[in-house]
């Protein structure tokens, strides 16, 4: 089998799987928690509180702040910068609005898988604090093997949304912006995060909580600046964000032969790939955070998806919806290069700006993913293949940086879908336990 061919099968099973019936069930799980947890999105302002609130006699590995800033790390990725302009590119500008609506009602799905990870979460005899979907799967339900699967897909993801992807696009950006060898790049990062990880989530923890914070507000104020330059399309590109969703011929232009389909898987699957709400990657950390109630977690846990899409991603596509009107020769058929041409109005620091981005978000997405994929592993095998599975890691980051991975965009869709699945089966047959958690909580 030849790549292109592989790349074809790829496409098209990722397409078969984001059909109608992924749609439903992550857009209906994400309402149905909403809804029998009256709606927990009202609270966010009190779960940013929480977030910098100290929980003086929580029990755990790190902070509430450290679990919550390895949780961003992790979903605030290329998925906010390319992710969302390659939804634009393939679904139109109503992929925006999608996009954003699976991050409001994520925010009730991010709060349920926390909540779960904390309350059937395992202290191992070293203290270590284990908890995610798979303790969920086979504590909670008796699912033993659906918890087997769950941790393999999220061992074998880690190297697509977690790993290559990431490593792929800084040293193309490198490469193509600074004349840097793709080989330099890739092996510097994986120097550096060889460095980083061998203090285990610990140390993953104290490089994100300082480096997190600082590389979102850069990211925010460069998307303000230029919506500032295009504030005379801003409205406008609103209006066509929320026509186009409904109804993408709306967009014309080049977006003319969209479907609603269409625009709507790309604009759940890249929400999906940014937040991960659903996917129960992030409940990992969660449940190695330092708290006694796992509702005041899961308030904690469900503010990254706040930020991440509701803030961060809607703040990315309305610069890139507003460039196209605001200069109407950007090439918007490929996302890359759309991203780019809608940074470089920022004077003299637009490029910069946006490499740094997307340098930052991508490596701090390859340190979380590999927390993530080492919880994995240890489920299934104990501490055994720990050393190996990070040697294995380190390695894709230096093969992903030096290799053209045409198909791993599909792959990544492709495992986010096959992750969620068993995920989501476990948040609706667990919901009865999440909402007597929630109701008997002096913190909601």
């Amino acid at each position: 089998m030849t790549l292109d061919s592989f790349n074809a099968l790829i496409a098209e099973a990722a397409s078969q799987l984001w059909g109608w019936p992924m749609i439903v069930l992550l857009l209906g799980t994400h309402l149905y928690l909403t809804i029998r947890l009256r709606f927990p999105q009202r609270r966010i302002l009190h779960a940013i509180r929480l977030s910098v609130t100290r929980d003086p006699d929580g029990e755990g590995d790190v902070s509430q702040f450290g679990a919550l800033a390895t949780s961003l790390a992790a979903t605030i990725g290329t998925g906010n910068i390319v992710g969302v302009a390659t939804a634009v590119a393939l679904g139109g500008p109503g992929a925006v609005l999608w996009c954003w609506l699976t991050g409001v009602l994520g925010i009730a799905t991010k709060y349920s898988e926390a909540l779960l990870a904390v309350k059937y979460r395992v202290k191992t005899s070293d203290g270590t604090m284990l908890g995610g979907p798979m303790y969920a799967l086979e504590r909670g339900l008796g699912w033993k093997s659906m918890a087997v699967l769950f941790s393999v897909l999220t061992a074998l993801a880690a190297f697509g949304i977690g790993n290559t992807v990431q490593s792929n696009a800084i040293s193309l950006l490198c490469s193509e912006t600074y004349g840097i060898p793709t080989a330099v790049t890739g092996g510097f990062l994986a120097l550096l995060t060889g460095l980083v990880i061998i203090f285990g989530v610990k140390g993953i923890a104290r490089f994100c909580t300082a480096f997190v914070p600082l590389m979102a507000i850069c990211y925010v104020l460069g998307c303000l600046y230029i919506l500032f330059i295009n504030g005379d399309y801003v409205w406008q590109a609103l209006c066509l964000i929320c026509r186009s969703a409904v109804s993408p011929e709306a967009a014309g232009g080049g977006f003319v032969g969209t479907t609603i389909m269409m625009t709507a898987r790309y604009g759940i699957a890249r929400g999906l790939f940014s937040n991960e709400s659903g996917m129960g990657s992030a409940p990992i950390v969660a449940a190695a955070a330092q708290t006694k109630d796992p509702v005041r977690q899961a308030l904690v846990s469900s503010t990254a998806t706040f930020w991440d899409t509701v803030v961060i991603c809607a703040l990315t596509g309305l610069v890139l919806v507003s460039s196209i009107l605001a200069y109407p020769d950007i090439d918007y058929s490929n996302g890359g290069a759309l991203t780019k041409m809608a940074f470089e109005k920022i004077p003299y620091v637009g490029a910069p700006l946006l490499t740094f981005g997307i340098i930052a978000f991508a490596f701090s997405t390859i340190l979380g993913w590999c927390y993530y994929g080492e919880r994995a592993v240890e489920y299934l095998s104990g501490k055994r293949f720990l050393l190996v599975y990070r040697v294995l890691y380190v390695a894709a980051i230096f093969a992903g940086a030096v290799v053209q991975l045409t198909v791993v965009w599909n792959m990544a869709d492709l495992l986010n879908g096959l992750m969620a699945i068993p995920n989501l089966v476990s948040l609706l047959a667990l919901a009865g336990i999440i909402v007597a958690e929630t109701r008997s909580s002096d913190d909601f």
